[in-house]
């Protein structure tokens, strides 16, 4: 008998920005994604932008504008999420995949700015509430439950630009609006929600890049403390709207071990855990910030801008659930002597003991396992994968077929590990690997580092033709939930 209950969540994972494309059509706005251009395993994604006196430039991501320069889209760039994998024309074709495949759960995101196009607009636009209840009205045809995640890295550029972002309070009050209105629009067809995803990554900003600016980390704390705030306020409303909706915490995975026995180590990795993990789920899970936050305070020299209602509201919309990512783990040193891993970004000191993938990430199925227990023991809330999988380059063969077995190994493995966490005594209860149909990488911003079990012929300079081809791995996922897991060969 497999280990997985007969009500377990199978499914996959999307958002809006990597994966639906119309960028500009049924009145959407601009989010800064839309202005991001494609890199690859050796250099980061750019940024263009427009200077007061209209001359065009760009610009790493993450690295600061030049003074008075606006974010905008330049002619002659590619921008590979205008159109992304274009679900926004294509969306019956790939529900009816995910039909298919027998999926129970399709993690997607709304684009907030299909609905407040500058965030700031006091009436919704009906043309984006209405693409959205068409495809929940699909998803139901299908026998499939929307888990919707309420940003996913696509506040409105408006919003980023003149107001600010989310160091602005008033950003607090613009995201109520936005959640109150699809949180009551759909009420009677979306039961999970996310709030923000991977909301503790600002913080793990200082492990990826060398030298991270303590200015700008500073402003990371703020950034999250806002977004706490926002978060919570939503989970309460959800609540009010519908009494058996579930709404949780997204978190970047940071599976993490101490390289060495040094005990500096040790605490080194349970510091860097605490800063870049617990601190986000520790506030959202429990309603409070947790005892070692004003030591990550002061070692950053952190005043935050709080209201005394911010507390009240935190104690109030504590998450129902801990949802997280998880592709591989990483390992924590203070020694200066060991080979480093490489990647998108920095990830700490190499394992000996695992393998990696063709863009530097190890593969780790037993950290997922270890990670699962240390969360359920932590917060004993009800946690759900909602990122897993491997990204790797894919051939279309001239028959249409795709074979992953790569992929299929890796997705094997991580099944079992969750089955052993179930049998652990973990309450898992829903999986819905990532990018489960192509779409267009969010580190690198390319096409060829494919996660999907449906191939898009899709590539890194934007040709191709978006027709749908399914994968081997798409037969194998498909196999998997129709055996509740049992099946796995």
């Amino acid at each position: 008998m497999s280990v997985f209950p007969k009500d377990f969540l199978w499914g996959g994972a999307t958002a809006a920005n990597q994966y639906e494309g119309g960028w500009n059509e049924g009145g959407r706005g601009m989010t800064e994604s839309d202005c991001s251009s494609s890199g690859s395993i050796k250099s980061l994604r750019s940024v263009t932008y427009r200077l007061p006196d209209g001359t065009a430039g760009s610009c790493p991501m993450f690295a600061p504008l030049p003074e008075g320069a606006k974010l905008d889209v330049v002619e002659g760039e590619y921008y590979p999420y205008h159109d992304a994998v274009d679900f926004y024309h294509r969306h019956s074709e790939d529900i009816a995949l995910l039909g298919e495949m027998g999926i129970k759960l399709f993690r997607m995101s709304i684009a907030w700015s299909r609905i407040f196009p500058t965030g700031v607009e006091t009436e919704p636009n009906q043309e984006g509430l209405d693409f959205y209840h068409t495809v929940f009205a699909e998803l139901r045809e299908q026998g499939i439950e929307p888990l919707v995640t309420l940003c996913h890295y696509d506040t409105p550029l408006y919003i980023e630009q003149e107001l600010g972002g989310w160091e602005n309070r008033e950003t607090i009050g613009l995201f109520d609006r936005f959640a109150r209105c699809v949180m009551s629009e759909y009420k009677d067809e979306v039961r999970y929600w996310l709030t923000f995803n991977e909301i503790n990554s600002p913080l793990m900003m200082p492990s990826f890049l060398p030298n991270y600016p303590a200015a700008k980390m500073r402003s990371n704390f703020q950034v999250l403390h806002n977004q706490f705030v926002a978060s919570a306020r939503a989970v309460k409303f959800a609540h009010e709207v519908r009494e058996d909706a579930m709404v949780g915490c997204m978190l970047a995975g940071r599976c993490s071990y101490p390289f060495t026995c040094d005990p500096a180590d040790i605490i080194n990795n349970l510091q860097g855990k605490q800063e870049a993990l617990f601190y986000a789920g520790d506030t959202m899970v429990r309603g409070a910030y947790p005892s070692y936050a004003r030591r990550l305070w002061q070692a950053w020299d952190v005043e935050l801008n709080t209201e005394p209602s911010d507390f009240e509201d935190l104690a109030a919309g504590c998450v129902d659930m801990v949802t997280f990512s998880y592709y591989s783990s990483s390992t924590s040193t203070t020694h200066t002597d060991v080979e480093r891993a490489s990647g998108n970004f920095s990830s700490g000191a190499k394992n000996p003991y695992l393998q990696y993938s063709q863009w530097g990430w190890s593969i780790d199925p037993t950290g997922l396992r270890y990670f699962l227990n240390e969360l359920y023991d932590r917060y004993q809330k009800p946690l759900m994968v909602v990122e897993n999988g491997l990204g790797a380059k894919d051939v279309l063969e001239e028959d249409g077929s795709v074979h992953d077995p790569y992929r299929i190994e890796y997705m094997r493995e991580h099944v079992r590990a969750m089955g052993e966490a179930l049998a652990d005594g973990v309450d898992l209860i829903g999986y819905t690997p990532w990018g489960i149909i192509d779409l267009v990488s969010a580190s690198t911003g390319q096409m060829a580092k494919r996660y999907g079990f449906v191939y898009v012929d899709r590539d890194d300079e934007g040709n191709g033709t978006f027709d749908r081809y399914r994968k081997d791995s798409f037969f194998w996922y498909q196999k998997a939930i129709a055996s509740c897991g049992e099946d796995l060969d």
